[in-house]
């Protein structure tokens, strides 16, 4: 232990002995957390959101970045501990040792990979085939998605360099997208044709108001997930100690205030009905608010918001399998790498397939982006678990300090948006099950095989 805390303090005072290079300031951190958690999420579930709770759709966002923000702060201390790539699965291993959890923990991150970027996929075919006025059968919605997915492979494929400059370039354009929703509904506002008051109304519902905000916030969650991400940037950050916190807090404040005026927007302008039918209800704002405005224009702007998404992912999930080959907890045949392109071919052709069979078999927007909540949550649970088993290892450097009751309270809220009781769709756990259980019984191959050799 007493080797890596030598290593961290290196790194986080600035040393450049690294193997990455520190290029990304503050700006581009923020650029990077906010494209990170913009995105799919605001895009294509708000209908789901307000279908739970009627008109009140941004108090789940509310509530999810409340619970967002506490996670937050258990990962600054931790990246601002121990500022090196590997995020939760590093955390883990310091924290408990055990070599199994911290692949369960590794793998449900490469799973959540998956399922986020399938969310990507299906809101892209929809918003295809509604933004260019296409009346499209489902079959033909998942074989764009199929197509949308066997793309981003390609290009993954050719070894892209996903740099935080090109993120920062649809980061921008995913922020065209929302503003033009905000001025749509000041428009409309202003010429007295929106019902605000409908953003106060809770729906009929025998249950009360707790539980079903609660199950609209196992939806909004997945719109607050992203920030978790910019913990692997930690070696190429400059003074990660010192700008982290600040960059992250406001990364979340901004995306978080921009979930909250669309969706007040969002629901002053549609009916609740309309706004929950399908998988573009942002596209129906404009539709409604803006009858000139090209919905084709809007359509392309969210493709390329959740493609962005799908990129990154896909990405992020195939480097995972990739890694996790290399270190021998799956098959070798996993880490084989393109000597041409120099791409791990056979984790990116593993993961698009089962990102294939996700949109395929599962398809609907909701489950798989509720899936995607729910392995995050299993995993900042544990995060917010090691950050309290970790406070007694001390480094040689200044670093974010969170306090107990924030990280008690982080692991309490999303153990609890885990369970049963939440109203979460039960296919959520199943579809979360089957993943981790391909990566279990490829575990335990690999160890047999390691074994016997």
């Amino acid at each position: 232990m007493s080797d890596g805390a030598a290593k961290g303090a290196a790194q986080g005072s600035g040393d450049e002995k690294g193997k990455l290079k520190r290029a990304i300031g503050p700006g581009l951190l923020l650029l990077f957390i906010v494209g990170d958690v913009l995105g799919t999420g605001i895009y294509a579930l708000t209908g789901k959101v307000a279908e739970e709770v009627g008109g009140i759709v941004w108090l789940p966002f509310l509530v999810a970045f409340v619970v967002a923000t506490l996670t937050a702060c258990s990962y600054l201390e931790l990246v601002t501990k121990y500022p090196k790539a590997a995020g939760a699965a590093l955390y883990t291993e310091k924290a408990f040792g055990i070599h199994f959890v911290t692949f369960l923990v590794a793998f449900a991150v490469m799973s959540s990979g998956l399922t986020s970027s399938s969310t990507a996929a299906r809101a892209f075919a929809e918003n295809f085939s509604t933004g260019f006025g296409l009346e499209l059968g489902a079959w033909a919605v998942t074989l764009i998605g199929l197509a949308f997915v066997a793309a981003i492979a390609l290009i993954n494929m050719r070894g892209v360099g996903e740099s935080v400059m090109v993120n920062a370039v649809f980061t921008c354009i995913e922020l065209t997208g929302l503003i033009i929703i905000v001025v749509i509904g000041m428009m409309v506002f202003g010429n007295g044709e929106a019902d605000i008051g409908k953003a106060f109304e809770f729906g009929e519902n025998e249950d009360g108001v707790f539980w079903p905000v609660i199950a609209g916030t196992t939806l909004a969650f997945f719109a607050m997930v992203g920030f978790e991400d910019s913990v692997n940037m930690a070696e190429e950050t400059k003074e990660p100690s010192r700008i982290f916190p600040r960059m992250l807090f406001a990364g979340l404040a901004i995306a978080a205030i921009l979930y909250l005026v669309v969706s007040i927007v969002a629901i002053s302008i549609v009916p609740i009905d309309d706004l929950a039918e399908g998988d573009t209800p942002l596209l129906k704002v404009v539709e409604a608010g803006a009858p000139g405005f090209p919905p084709w224009i809007f359509g392309l702007i969210t493709m390329i918001a959740v493609g962005n998404s799908a990129l990154i992912n896909l990405l992020m999930a195939s480097r995972l399998v990739y890694g996790m080959s290399e270190e021998g907890v799956l098959p070798a045949v996993l880490g084989k790498v393109n000597q041409a392109r120099q791409t791990p071919v056979t984790a990116i052709i593993f993961t698009t397939l089962l990102a294939a069979g996700l949109i395929t078999f599962v398809g609907a927007v909701p489950e798989l982006g509720g899936t995607t909540a729910l392995l995050l949550l299993g995993v900042f649970t544990i995060v917010n678990i090691a950050v309290l088993v970790l406070k007694r290892d001390k480094v040689d450097h200044e670093h974010f300090r969170t306090p107990v009751w924030v990280a008690v309270a982080g692991a309490a809220t999303c153990a609890f948006l885990v369970g049963p009781w939440t109203g979460r769709d039960p296919a959520q756990y199943l579809i979360a099950a089957v993943l981790i259980g391909i990566g279990v019984v490829l575990w335990v191959v690999t160890r047999l095989w390691m074994r016997k050799e």
